[in-house]
């Protein structure tokens, strides 16, 4: 699919990228996820989505909200899971 075939959500056709993205940033910044630091930024035909999350779970939402609003577009995410478990030994510290 590419991105002439796929409508943005709210049903404006072919809307670009820029205000795809805007949009996502929005619903992103609204929701539960707000407080996340997840950045989305076009780089010419293509779009980066970037940030650390607190779960798995988060994760997902994010990437739902990305697949919803950036149907038909090439994505790249790099979205990480923050590391929020205890130590399994003690730091070594020369």
């Amino acid at each position: 699919m590419n991105t002439h075939d796929a409508g943005s959500a709210g049903g404006t056709p072919a809307a670009s990228p820029e205000y795809r993205v805007a949009h996502l940033q929005d619903r992103l910044a609204a929701g539960e996820l707000g407080e996340l630091g997840v950045r989305v930024e076009v780089r010419g035909k293509d779009v980066l989505v970037t940030g650390t999350v607190p779960s798995a779970r988060c994760r997902e939402d994010v990437l739902s909200a990305v697949r919803e609003e950036l149907a038909g577009l090439e994505v790249h995410c790099d979205v990480v899971i923050s590391e929020t478990s205890s130590p399994d030994h003690a730091e070594e510290l020369s």
